[in-house]
């Protein structure tokens, strides 16, 4: 990979230097007195050893190497502050290093907050404001960019090489970095702050079922009933407000798929990270510069009939595939599962009869209803409390229709137990009710123990 799209944008100004300062010299050092505010003063260095260093770098360099790229610019560094007979701390000098190599190869300012994995998501309101979320809180950086523009440099770096585009034409966009997190871009005229990023981080390594458990978002006897209907291949949902770990637990879900099944995933960013052997991961494509080639969610779902899946993963139902999606789950796709953005199971059902509305078929409320409750089996809808935590608060059987209603029966509800110290005390606990959909994991010949569902002899 060369090294010439990193660098564009951040080309040295014509005068080979940084802009004056307010004192109204040509350079600013740490060795004599200056007028201009410490940050001008940073800057105004940061700015004139990276424009140097930018311009004396091969742009055909291969970035793959990295750690031959990062002794090149090491030794080029290291020349140039001598050049310029700059005497800097070893925490100054560092600080500059790391901050450097990050315009050039990373994001730029933000770079440490991705490698930090203890944050969660990353949100730039315009240069001036860099928030974070670490455990469930969110927290002002003292972090900032230079400018507008230095800030659209790095939206352009994350989203160049995807082939996306950001500007006044498209001036918003859906991005992921290499590791798989996602970003979303919005800048003016549509935001009045200035460019806006926000990242939401995946963990390089993914969650998997005990870290949920030892987080509180599950119980191991939760876990043993969703293992089981993942297995016997019912139709799963999963539910909740934005940020409640929808895809964390879709994922987590997913690993229960056997080994020796075919999964077709579809996502508008891929998100899932999936352990099995035979996965086929397919991604929408927003339109091009002409406004042609958008391949959206609903014609991949189509495809994806045409794939001879086992099991069919939908990162998330915001639109007209959900109708496709239902009729892919009631023509023979058992064990089919995706996420929608929801406040309760019922409200659940309302958005998926609103997203079939969207396919612009004129179908009676009653035909739609059905389908939904003949698609679906089980709803697993989580939240985010106000600690910052993330619990399963439901998990409901989708029973089928009396009337024009469709059924709904808690298998598991979330019973708080109060707060102590800001957090929220509480477990999921069964409801003392055996789902009807309990011949169809016996039939799979999976046995639950009674106890799962608060009996404690025999059923």
């Amino acid at each position: 990979m060369s090294l010439l799209k990193r660098i564009e944008g951040v080309k040295p100004k014509a005068d080979g230097g940084a802009p004056p300062s307010s004192s109204g010299g040509t350079g600013l050092t740490f060795k004599r007195p200056v007028l201009a505010p410490a940050r001008d003063t940073y800057f105004d260095l940061k700015s004139r050893v990276q424009n140097r260093l930018i311009a004396e770098l091969d742009p055909k360099m291969d970035l793959s190497r990295t750690d031959e790229v990062r002794r090149n610019i090491q030794e080029m560094f290291d020349s140039i502050l001598e050049q310029e007979n700059l005497t800097l701390s070893r925490t100054e000098r560092y600080r500059l290093f790391e901050q450097i190599v990050a315009e050039i190869l990373g994001l730029g300012p933000i770079e440490p907050l991705l490698k930090d994995e203890s944050i969660t998501e990353i949100m730039v309101n315009g240069p001036n404001q860099v928030y974070i979320e670490q455990k469930g809180r969110l927290h002002r950086t003292d972090i900032t960019f230079e400018s507008d523009e230095h800030v659209m440099r790095i939206i352009d770096r994350i989203i160049s090489p995807l082939g996306r585009r950001c500007d006044e034409s498209q001036p918003y966009v859906d991005a992921r970095l290499q590791d798989g997190s996602r970003v979303n871009a919005i800048i003016p005229p549509l935001s009045l702050v200035g460019p806006v990023i926000t990242i939401r981080k995946f963990s390089k390594t993914p969650l998997t079922i005990e870290d949920l458990v030892r987080f509180g978002t599950l119980t191991a006897e939760l876990v043993e009933f969703l293992r089981a209907c993942v297995e016997s291949r019912l139709n799963v949902v999963v539910s909740g407000g934005t940020g409640s770990g929808k895809t964390t637990l879709l994922n987590v879900l997913s690993s229960f798929i056997p080994n020796d099944e075919r999964i077709v995933t579809i996502e508008n960013a891929a998100e899932l990270q999936l352990r099995q052997e035979h996965v086929v991961t397919l991604e929408s494509r927003p339109a091009n510069i002409e406004g042609k080639g958008e391949v959206p969610i609903r014609d991949l779902v189509i495809n994806s009939l045409r794939m001879r899946p086992d099991r069919i993963i939908v990162g998330e139902c915001r639109g007209p595939e959900a109708l496709d999606m239902l009729q892919a789950m009631n023509t023979g796709h058992d064990g089919s599962m995706t996420t929608a953005h929801s406040n309760s199971p019922r409200d659940t059902l309302a958005r998926l009869e609103t997203m079939v509305l969207m396919a612009g078929y004129d179908l009676p409320m009653r035909a739609i209803r059905e389908q939904i409750s003949r698609a679906i089996d089980v709803i697993v809808h989580e939240e985010r409390f106000r600690d910052g935590t993330r619990k399963v608060v439901n998990v409901t059987e989708v029973q089928g229709m009396e009337g024009d209603v469709i059924v709904l029966q808690d298998v598991f509800r979330f019973e708080q137990a109060g707060i102590e110290d800001g957090r929220i005390l509480g477990r999921i606990q069964p409801t003392g009710i055996r789902p009807k959909f309990m011949e169809q994991i016996e039939g799979a010949n999976i046995y639950l123990p009674p106890d799962i569902f608060g009996f404690h002899g025999r059923l």
